[in-house]
């Protein structure tokens, strides 16, 4: 009997880490092939359409249209980094200072928790792994970060984040965005277009860029003044994000 549970837990482990070596092989050949090619979804996307069709939602469509850089208005980028990330072109994937600001944050506001993610690592986690806070996601998330700022350039983790972001309920990428909630391509959003789709990212579920808040509208004039101070469009030439 003992000798028929050992070989058990050591065909368990053999299949473990098999299924480990699997995915990390997955892993490593998608930041490889879409550092080149375009995103046809992300591990979100397919989150968010199987929870649709779990819970009888048929009709939940997970949409995206992938455009590359040249058709995105320069305007986008700079919202999303005056909004999100504005040591971005600086940092190797995280911003220390605003982690350490986070931490502290948290340990005095429990019930009011602050992110520190980059849009190094939101790209990391919205294209490979789940929604949600754990460890073991932040642990994988740090890793996969690593991974995209060796292989990939700043304009290219800037052009997937825009891409693949969250806009609203089935509405991912900047030009589904745009169409849906402007009429018009991504390539023609304008400067107040661009803050009012960065400003419902924290929390795109529940914040709207066709009916926006108080809140919204708030933090869409927040953004285009730090759009401003960084230096307009100026900025992504400067840095190498147009």
């Amino acid at each position: 009997m003992r000798k028929g549970k050992a070989s058990l837990w050591r065909k368990g482990w053999r299949w473990l880490w098999r299924g480990c070596a699997a995915v990390l092989a997955f892993w490593i050949a998608g930041i490889l092939l879409f550092g080149l090619l375009p995103v046809p979804f992300s591990a979100v996307m397919v989150e968010r359409q199987a929870s649709a069709w779990f819970s009888g939602n048929f009709s939940y469509i997970a949409h995206s249209d992938w455009v590359g850089t040249d058709d995105i208005s320069p305007w986008m980028g700079l919202a999303v980094i005056a909004a999100e990330d504005q040591k971005f072109p600086e940092h190797w994937g995280f911003d220390v200072a605003a982690i350490k600001k986070a931490v502290s944050h948290n340990e005095r506001h429990e019930n009011r928790i602050r992110g520190a993610s980059t849009i190094s690592q939101q790209t990391a986690k919205n294209l490979f792994l789940w929604d949600g806070r754990s460890w073991l996601r932040k642990g994988l998330e740090a890793g996969l970060t690593v991974g995209l700022e060796t292989v990939w350039s700043k304009r290219r983790i800037l052009t997937v984040y825009l891409n693949i972001a969250e806009f609203g309920e089935g509405t991912f990428g900047v030009e589904a965005a745009a169409q849906r909630y402007f009429h018009k391509p991504a390539s023609r959003l304008t400067a107040a277009e661009a803050a009012m789709l960065a400003a419902v990212l924290p929390n795109p579920l529940r914040l709207r860029a066709d009916a926006p808040s108080g809140y919204v509208r708030a933090r869409q004039a927040w953004i285009l003044r730090q759009m401003r101070q960084l230096g307009g469009e100026t900025f992504m030439t400067q840095h190498k994000l147009r």
